[in-house]
């Protein structure tokens, strides 16, 4: 089930909301108790059977952060449950989403004859089994309490805000709330602010830009640069408005129920460094490898040839934690270059460049890495390069150019502004008053209808984190 489906915005958030504050309003347990509940179904609308391996993660995981209260005196039994945290939940995760992948690398390298399962995957395994390692590990870096509760533990694991798509909530951030949160009427309705606004990112943006964008990558036909590069700067502001609309939506739903989760994208593409795009990007992606991987292995603090071996494990398994495709791996690999360039050079620091070079660098690579990402193989990421670099045969501009820039040039505009951090400045600048508050309710009422209309009129509701 998608937040931009009419079947959620319709049906179940307005359930959930109703019984959370009336009939489950006098009793903490019962609100945890539905929430879970409403989580599970939540999940369990797209594929029931996965549902088990929801509950298998939540018990398992439960369970290991019992045993590392009770042995945490003791380093050595506590650092074996951590190892068994660690291979149960990447055991998993290794299962349904590299396993085919694995058997298919072993069959072409070593001519071995090994039968691909072709499991299917389930929704979010990414984001809730780092979400699941993390409670263990902040229990055991004492972040946060243990919890005794089986049915707490399955609350922060699968709660459905942030179950299929993130941004991935660190238990000591939510751990005192799942018990003593405060419901406010101010959070509430800046939480439906933040959903609706998330909503519009998602319906209006994402969806009419993945038209252009899926134009481009799959045309059958060769295509100009002119076309390429509009097609890949058309995915550039999909996947953002995509994914930060998703997590946009989550952190206000959240609000709703009296959770505050962190932020998960702060203006990326305004970025002049490619290490300060990541750290704009999917922050907790980025400070959960930050925390649970770069750090322990030393981080920048060791000597410049295991940085960047850390750097290397890192930006490697960040490719990898996002899908079974040499195209990630790639991805992740480029930016481990360049990151470590930036790193070693203290790229950073440099004055003399000028922020408009620096900026105009960082969005090359970004755009560029968004073409692999994109693509379905790197043969098919090669063959787009070629285009976008007047390798190709389809010349520098062609019809479908003019045509789809004609018919987009608005939204492009509207999605340069939307990126930025244009109308938050705007907004700062205002003085609070009645005017101001009655054109805000105008233009959130307006999003909503316009999204939820959108979404009646189409079917054609992409989203590109689904399967993360």
């Amino acid at each position: 089930m998608l937040f931009s489906s009419t079947t959620f915005l319709y049906l179940f958030l307005p359930s959930v909301v109703f019984l959370y504050y009336t009939v489950c309003r006098k009793s903490r347990f019962m609100q945890n108790l539905l929430l879970l509940a409403a989580s599970l179904f939540f999940y369990a609308w797209g594929e029931p059977k996965f549902v088990l391996v929801m509950l298998l993660s939540i018990t398992a995981n439960w369970f290991f952060g019992l045993l590392v209260e009770k042995f945490r005196k003791n380093k050595a039994v506590s650092r074996i449950v951590i190892f068994f945290v660690v291979a149960f939940n990447l055991g998993i995760l290794f299962i349904f989403k590299y396993l085919d992948f694995t058997a298919d690398i072993l069959n072409r390298a070593l001519g071995a004859s090994i039968t691909l399962r072709e499991i299917a995957l389930p929704i979010g395994i990414s984001f809730f089994t780092f979400q699941a390692m993390s409670y263990v590990l902040d229990v055991y870096r004492e972040k946060g309490s243990v919890q005794k509760n089986i049915l707490y533990v399955g609350l922060y694991i699968s709660f459905f805000p942030q179950l299929i798509a993130g941004p991935i909530v660190r238990y000591e951030t939510v751990a005192k709330e799942i018990q003593s949160r405060k419901e406010t009427l101010d959070d509430f309705f800046d939480g439906f602010a933040r959903f609706v606004v998330g909503l519009a990112k998602k319906v209006l943006l994402a969806n009419s830009f993945a038209v252009l964008a899926d134009s481009a990558f799959d045309s059958t036909e060769v295509i100009s640069a002119g076309f390429g590069w509009l097609g890949a700067l058309a995915y550039t502001f999909q996947i953002f408005f995509d994914f930060s609309g998703y997590s946009d939506m989550a952190i206000g739903m959240g609000r709703m129920f009296g959770f505050h989760f962190l932020e998960n994208f702060n203006y990326p593409y305004v970025s002049t460094s490619v290490s300060e795009f990541w750290r704009r990007w999917h922050i907790s992606l980025g400070t959960w490898f930050r925390d649970y991987l770069y750090f322990p292995l030393g981080g920048s603090r060791v000597k410049k040839g295991r940085m960047v071996f850390n750097l290397f494990a890192v930006w490697f398994l960040t490719g990898l934690w996002h899908g079974a495709n040499f195209t990630f791996i790639v991805w992740g690999l480029m930016y481990f270059v360049l990151i470590t360039v930036e790193k070693l050079t203290g790229f950073d620091k440099k004055e003399k460049i000028s922020r408009l070079l620096k900026w105009v660098y960082t969005m090359f690579f970004v755009v560029v890495g968004w073409v692999l990402f994109r693509a379905e193989s790197l043969s098919a990421a090669a063959g787009y390069l070629k285009s976008m670099f007047f390798l190709g045969s389809g010349g520098v501009i062609d019809p479908m150019f003019k045509g789809y820039l004609a018919q987009n040039a608005v939204l492009f505009a509207v999605g340069i502004i939307a990126c930025t951090p244009v109308l938050k400045n705007i907004k700062k600048h205002i003085k609070p008053s009645m005017a101001f508050d009655i054109f805000r309710a105008v233009c959130l009422i307006a999003l909503l209808v316009l999204s939820a209309a959108s979404l009646v009129s189409s079917s054609y509701n992409p989203f590109i984190y689904f399967n993360f």
